[in-house]
């Protein structure tokens, strides 16, 4: 029996694949489309159009006992384009149909990201409870990211599906070569994930997808502001009935607001895709750079610190859509850093850490009269050069390992090989979901050779638009190589580390109609010889160490599309509430021990965003995030003890959109607070920019 949410046009189309075609989706409007064959790869099997928790532009319901999906509605037609790519599927080594979701996801969908005031992507994953997001400084300089009370060396992040988590630091890993206008959604999938995206999802991966164009057009994006602020970018995509190319970069610079902390930057990237009835492949290649002070973002020794980072991306990946259907990815990024402690003299004390990633995994699945079935191989190797990092190189040697437009060598290197076996199997009932799989991993830098991660995932369809979920996952992480080795001005690395392990518990449910989504989750995490940097009594130095962390918290998010209830003239337009609360507890804790993650925990963040319409098309959007922030720090400026505490930010955007162009103003924390997300580095105050955005067809 198929359940309408609302009154349908007779005119049916049944599709039994995918259409590539630019018109394709216009064909169908006012249409029921009933889909024959979902094949939509997620994230875990690294393609482009990969998991969505939420269907950005239309309703789809599931034809019962069937793996069939049926458009309902779509609003918004100018995102019409990619209505199929953003299907409610969950991130699972199969591709499952929306109403077998079994993991709570949340999407940043590209209207969200038009409407907020986020100048990087880092500043866009602030909008998500559940994630952690400490700046050093402003526009996606120095990010630490973390989900659910996990650090930056415990996520996975994705581009399009592609690894690229940097092993040198987790402060590194989200150097994009992408910017705000080239992203198409931000999908955050939070506990632990081992057995679907390899060994380092330890807390939860973010996988964020680039815009692919319905069309050929091209276009560009002025911005400037207060401190000096400017930022331009452009983009150009060519489309043909088999291939898709869109080629970006920008460039930004500031003087900063805090002192120390001007910045300059730019990105360069090409995504390209060839789409077959058989197969279809997709390529990216990418480079970023960026130059800023650093203030005292390593140590309150020196105020005048300097770094530069690059980083170059290059990957492959496809899908040959047959009985079998068989995804093969291969990658390599290189990172580039150079650090400095007094900016106007380098050669006081300076760092050059050089580290390149090789991958490649293949992933096959099928359907077939007990399920669907997925195994899969990953190869990865992190390799690191290094003035401070790894295992000396024998000064013979050094000769061979110039470091790039400078005349010096390296002197330390280091590297490590992993290997990872999937197998996944997916269990579809009527009403109920159960995904079962296990990670069989190696890494020659862990003693004791192959080990297994299990995991298991159930989700239950209760009733019409209320499902329930359960989780129980293992999951590890080897140490970085900053975690090991460095060793510096207060800091000592620890060569002897244990790989970090997890057991994750997460129960939650979720609630849909056309007026209102909501998801609640609780959720528990074990942890097992969990990495931190620990000053012991009568130490001088902050070193690393192992010792057992637990986790608990619950999360709770609330949207209201008003639009639903009053049409699309009502003046208020959604309302999105968001809240997530943390706890640690260290077992066997030294009392006489200072730990970091102790000094810097988040246990409370609030967020509220109102999307409301001005006038015509003229709009705004509020964004407020609250964060209580555990832990105290001794304030080098005042000399006295001070507390993260509690501070809220107030972020505005007013723009009006018209079809081929954009204009806008908007000020970040409106309140003028000045607050601390790490020890003695202060975050500026207002901070007000305004811009234009246009877009034309070829």
């Amino acid at each position: 029996m198929k359940r309408q949410l609302m009154n349908l046009k007779k005119n049916v189309v049944c599709w039994k694949k995918f259409s590539r075609h630019g018109d394709a989706i216009f064909r169908s409007l006012g249409k029921e489309i009933r889909i024959g064959v979902l094949s939509v790869a997620t994230l875990a099997m690294a393609t482009p159009d990969s998991a969505s928790a939420k269907v950005a532009m239309g309703y789809w319901q599931m034809t019962d006992g069937e793996d069939q999906l049926t458009l309902i509605s779509a609003e918004d037609d100018d995102q019409n384009a990619t209505l199929l790519q953003n299907t409610d599927v969950v991130a699972t080594r199969v591709p499952l149909p929306a109403d077998k979701a079994v993991r709570l996801v949340q999407v940043i969908t590209r209207k969200e990201i038009e409407a907020s005031s986020a100048n990087s992507v880092n500043d866009l994953l602030k909008l998500a409870a559940g994630v952690d997001v400490r700046q050093r400084g402003g526009f996606g300089i120095q990010t630490d990211i973390g989900v659910n009370g996990g650090t930056e060396d415990q996520l996975t992040v994705l581009l399009n599906g592609v690894n690229i988590s940097n092993p040198h630091t987790g402060h590194l890993t989200v150097d994009l070569p992408v910017s705000v206008d080239d992203v198409e959604r931000i999908e955050v999938i939070e506990g632990g994930a081992s057995r679907v995206y390899g060994s380092q999802a330890f807390a939860g991966a973010i996988n964020i997808v680039t815009r692919t164009e319905s069309s050929s057009c091209v276009g560009g994006h002025l911005q400037g502001g207060s401190y000096g602020t400017f930022g331009a970018n452009a983009h150009i995509a060519l489309k043909t009935d088999a291939f898709n190319n869109r080629f970006s970069g920008g460039y930004s610079r500031s003087d900063g607001g805090s002192g120390n902390d001007d910045f300059n930057k730019g990105n360069a990237y090409w995504n390209g895709k060839f789409v077959s009835d058989l197969f279809y492949v997709t390529m990216q290649a990418g480079l970023s750079t960026m130059n800023y002070g650093a203030n005292t973002f390593y140590g309150t020794g020196s105020n005048t610190q300097y770094e530069q980072n690059r980083r170059y991306l290059v990957a492959v990946q496809g899908e040959y859509k047959g009985k079998v259907h068989i995804l093969p990815q291969m990658y390599w990024n290189r990172s580039l850093d150079h650090y400095v402690w007094v900016r106007s003299n380098p050669e006081a004390y300076q760092n050059f850490h050089q580290t390149n990633v090789y991958g490649a995994n293949v992933n096959a699945y099928t359907s077939w009269a007990l399920g669907k079935t997925a195994i899969g191989f990953e190869f990865r190797r992190e390799n690191i050069l290094s003035t401070r990092l790894g295992k000396e190189i024998p000064e013979a040697d050094q000769h061979n390992y110039k470091v790039p437009g400078y005349d010096k060598y390296y002197k330390y290197k280091d590297g490590r090989s992993n290997v990872g076996i999937y197998l996944e199997h997916d269990i579809l009932l009527q009403d109920v979901t159960i995904s079962l799989g296990v990670l069989a991993n190696d890494n020659t830098a862990v003693a004791g050779g192959m080990r297994f991660y299990p995991g298991v995932d159930v989700s239950w369809k209760a009733a019409e638009g209320l499902k329930l979920f359960a989780s129980f996952n293992q999951s590890l992480r080897t140490p970085t190589y900053t975690d090991l080795y460095y060793n510096g001005p207060g800091l000592a690395g620890n060569s002897e580390l244990k790989p970090e392990k997890s057991t994750d518990w997460n129960v939650g449910m979720s609630y849909r109609n056309s007026f209102i989504s909501t998801q609640i989750k609780g959720f528990y995490r074990k942890g097992t010889d969990m990495i931190d940097w620990v000053k012991y009594s009568g130490a001088s130095v902050y070193t690393t160490a192992n010792s057992d962390i637990d986790n608990i918290g619950a999360e709770g998010l609330v949207n209201f599309n008003f639009t639903d209830i009053w049409g699309k003239e009502s003046y208020l337009k959604s309302l999105t509430l968001s809240y997530c609360y943390n706890y640690k507890y260290r077992v066997n804790e030294e009392q006489s021990a200072n730990y970091a993650s102790r000094m810097t925990f988040l246990r409370n963040k609030f967020v509220a965003s109102l999307n409301h319409k001005i006038y015509d098309r003229l709009s705004a959007q509020w964004d407020f995030v609250l964060k209580n922030r555990e832990g105290e720090f001794d304030n080098a400026v005042t000399g006295q003890t001070q507390s993260y505490g509690t501070f809220g930010n107030l972020d505005l955007k007013v723009q009006w959109v018209d079809k081929n162009y954009t204009l806008y103003v908007q000020g970040n924390n409106l309140t003028n607070h000045k607050y601390y997300d790490f020890a003695n580095i202060q975050q500026p105050g207002f901070w007000f920019m305004g811009g234009v955005k246009i877009n034309f067809s070829l």
